[in-house]
């Protein structure tokens, strides 16, 4: 899976260091939208106020919760220089992998892994996709060096048992942040002490992870 993503995102200053974004952003739902279709018939077109609910208010936070994430990777790409990708960036079909076992996939394939959860957005999914994940890694060889490449990240005011069962269950680094700016700053200082561990040996490096 690593080699795929490589050559699906791109050449950057440090191409090969791998930072996978999760967040409580909503995927298209092909079942679903089948489900509603008429018998027999693939629809045209596709109301996707009835995929993510009826609420417009439902549609624009969850669309703003995407565009948060985006806004972070893109900062991430252009100012470290690093592979930041979202799920949705890596054409892997369902038919071939499902959603859950691409997360664990690209996660395992990842220099890091951050969970970005603002005060918007549908978090019991991305907090039902943390708990698959983690408890992927840490079933892993050396589990110790894979709680340190996993960040979860949240709005200050959000609270949650997830974010506790975060912290006490996997021991992963959580750290709470202001605004948009303060979130990609934590998340890029976050990217650059892996990058510093890597260089002087304190974490493994991945197969032909960048030197920095």
């Amino acid at each position: 899976m690593r080699d795929r993503l490589l050559d699906e995102l791109g050449d950057l200053p440090h191409s090969r260091f791998l930072v996978y974004l999760m967040g409580p952003y909503k995927a298209f739902d092909v079942e679903r939208a089948l489900e509603t279709a008429a018998p027999g018939s693939i629809p045209e077109s596709v109301d996707f106020g009835t995929l993510v609910g009826s609420d417009h208010a439902d549609l624009e936070r969850d669309e703003a919760a995407l565009d948060l994430v985006l806004s972070v990777r893109d900062r991430l790409r252009a100012t470290a220089g690093v592979n930041a990708f979202l799920a949705i960036d890596v054409d892997v079909p369902l038919e071939e992998m499902d959603a859950a076992t691409q997360s664990i996939a690209f996660a395992r394939a990842s220099n890091a892994v951050v969970y970005v959860v603002p005060a918007m957005g549908d978090n019991l999914g991305v907090g039902i996709e943390v708990g698959s994940v983690l408890e992927a890694l840490y079933a892993d060889d050396e589990p110790e060096h894979r709680r340190e490449r996993v960040l979860f990240v949240h709005e200050s005011g959000v609270r949650s048992a997830m974010i506790a069962a975060v912290r006490d269950r996997w021991e992963a680094r959580i750290y709470a942040y202001e605004d948009v700016d303060d979130l990609e700053r934590q998340v890029r200082l976050f990217v650059r002490d892996l990058m510093r561990k890597e260089r002087t040996g304190k974490l493994p490096r991945l197969d032909g992870a960048d030197r920095r």
